[in-house]
């Protein structure tokens, strides 16, 4: 029977992973030949050719940097992020069983975003940008965490508080960035952290890679490894216990595994929102609500979402690139009020 019941859905879930990983490299193919610098596919290939594998084609040196240094790995982080972000929002979904749920609207980013514009506008780190960026968002990501716990807390409602929870920490932690960015930063500082909080992936080069890959697969793999533990929360805290699960480790794990991916994507790009709440859902209509399926496609759904994003970012309006964050919004702001409809309507 179980043969019967599962045996049919292999060839469809063969053909939806290929088709998969195809719309993935077709992604990173437009974002590396669309740009202000109109580049041929052929010549994009030699590019990627000659700095991946030194095969030494022909090409200008102007269209190699172009390809290699700036277009690929802006792409791939765009990946990465979206990636991130979508695994992000899942696993948030599924802990606190509230389909609004990610880390945007909780104000995880937005705390993450003012431990990285303290340490930015304070001077902390000089000269280890990067890493040290990172750690103070991620501190800033758990304070955002403990202060949606605070606030959500007591009440038999907690599920449906955490969303005015999290609108009310991320309302905190904005005043505070802007409070630091007003009083503590230079009129060019400031006006670089404002576009950075947007989400940026211009200053992205592949120094940024080296951090924001292990933290995304690292991530993934830590998701994967409670696949089921998470299938069974979605019964209820009380269920997934009287099923053997370790509810508390399961938690403070994936709670921080939650905190250190948006906090090093925010570290390098900004604050991006909604991703964590369209591609779960997506991802869910497509392939299911079980997680072993579920999280591989957030993974790549997210990264697919935000490579097409950053590429509408820089053709939307000829000569200019909109921060990543703006675009993001344009899709997700509709999708939110659509399934917080959903969520409010009575079964």
């Amino acid at each position: 029977m179980s043969h019967a019941v599962h045996g049919p859905n292999w060839p469809a879930r063969i053909v939806l992973v290929l088709a998969s990983l195809v719309a993935l490299v077709l992604a990173v193919a437009l974002a590396v030949t669309i740009g202000e610098m109109r580049i041929p596919l052929d010549a994009a290939l030699r590019a990627l050719g000659n700095g991946l594998f030194g095969l030494g084609l022909p090409v200008s040196a102007i269209q190699q940097g172009v390809i290699f240094d700036y277009r690929l790995s802006r792409a791939l982080m765009a990946g990465l992020c979206g990636g991130a972000l979508a695994l992000s929002g899942a696993i948030l979904q599924a802990l606190l069983r509230n389909p609004l749920a990610e880390p945007y609207i909780l104000g995880i980013s937005a705390g993450a975003s003012t431990g990285a514009v303290a340490v930015l506008i304070l001077g902390l780190g000089f000269g280890g940008a990067v890493l040290t960026v990172s750690a103070g968002a991620f501190v800033g990501s758990c304070a955002a965490l403990i202060v949606v716990a605070l606030l959500a807390a007591g009440s038999a409602g907690a599920s449906d508080r955490v969303i005015l929870a999290g609108v009310a920490t991320s309302q905190l932690f904005n005043a505070a960035t802007a409070t630091i960015v007003t009083t503590l930063a230079s009129a060019e500082q400031a006006r670089g952290v404002m576009f950075w909080l947007l989400g940026n992936f211009g200053g992205v080069r592949w120094p940024d890679l080296w951090i924001a890959t292990p933290v995304a697969l690292i991530g993934f793999a830590v998701c994967m490894l409670h696949a089921k533990a998470l299938d069974a929360f979605a019964f209820g805290v009380d269920a997934a216990a009287s099923l053997g699960v370790a509810v508390v480790r399961v938690k403070v794990v994936l709670f921080a595994t939650t905190a250190v991916m948006t906090a090093a994507m925010v570290a390098i790009v900004g604050t991006v929102g909604f991703v964590g709440l369209v591609i779960p859902h997506a991802a869910r209509f497509l392939v299911g609500s079980g997680h072993a399926r579920l999280l591989p496609a957030c993974l790549v759904g997210g990264a697919i979402f935000m490579i097409l994003a950053d590429v509408l970012s820089r053709i939307l309006i000829p000569q200019q690139i909109l921060p990543i964050g703006v675009v993001t919004a344009l899709f997700g702001a509709p999708a939110f009020a659509v399934i917080l409809y959903r969520a409010r309507r009575p079964a």
